[in-house]
């Protein structure tokens, strides 16, 4: 199995270099690991030289939609790894999904279970945030539950239900996972493989207007998805929601 990394970054020079030796340290390597930078302006450019087997792609400041889509653009590989500039992978990893695959091949998809720190700080997961892997589609409709750090796909899916849609500044990782998971299976390696750093400025997953995109995603959803049982389950969701506001 061949795989591309692929890694948006914006103006994160001293986080990306930490998430791309997290990848150089993998016990099973990747093919390409692809930077894409978004139009930084700090000192990220000198990724290129710091790590000279990688690839190295800017582009103006765009979103990290249109970064991790560009990535996937110049990929040279089937299979398809993201990893967010500001996290992690534990070591074994690539190792432990492509087995995985290797046992699994009606999977296309998988994701893991990730380690949080905040402030330095190993911090507990919440409830809801915690993988079952049971029914997949129930457990992530109301919560992003699925990390882009720790999924590894195959391109087919992209070709199929298309990338991340641009048009999302946040929860653009919410909604693509919706829409892939009205058409495949997806598969749960249920172990701390990644780790998701918070504390630090600029990230998205704590920026403002999160509730509303979730929303819009699943308005965007409901009307692709022909399942009554997901769609009465969005519904559902969409109603408490605008109740709420």
């Amino acid at each position: 199995m061949d795989i591309s990394v692929v890694i948006p970054t914006y103006n994160r020079y001293t986080l990306t270099k930490r998430a791309i030796e997290s990848v150089l340290t993998q016990t099973l390597q990747p093919k390409e690991i692809i930077v894409v930078d978004d139009g930084s302006s700090d000192n990220t450019k000198q990724l290129q030289s710091d790590f000279p087997q990688i690839m190295y792609i800017y582009q103006e400041n765009k979103g990290v939609s249109s970064a991790r889509n560009l990535g996937i653009k110049y990929a040279k590989s089937e299979w398809i790894a993201f990893l967010d500039s500001d996290d992690t992978w534990h070591k074994e990893k690539l190792a432990k999904q492509v087995a995985f695959h290797q046992q699994n091949q009606e999977f296309l998809m998988s994701y893991t279970a990730e380690r949080w720190v905040r402030d330095g700080k190993v911090v507990k997961i919440p409830k809801k945030y915690q993988k079952i892997g049971r029914d997949i589609f129930a457990e992530n409709i109301e919560y992003c539950n699925i990390a882009p750090s720790s999924v590894l796909l195959h391109k087919k899916i992209l070709q199929k239900v298309g990338s991340f849609d641009e048009n999302f500044p946040a929860c653009e990782d919410f909604e693509l996972w919706l829409r892939i998971m009205l058409e495949f299976d997806i598969g749960l390696i249920n172990e701390q493989l990644i780790t998701k750093y918070a504390g630090h400025g600029d990230q998205l997953g704590f920026s403002k207007g999160l509730e509303g995109l979730r929303i819009e995603a699943l308005k965007k959803i409901v009307v692709l998805c022909s399942d009554v049982a997901k769609r009465r389950l969005m519904h559902g969701i969409i109603e408490d929601r605008a109740k709420k506001c």
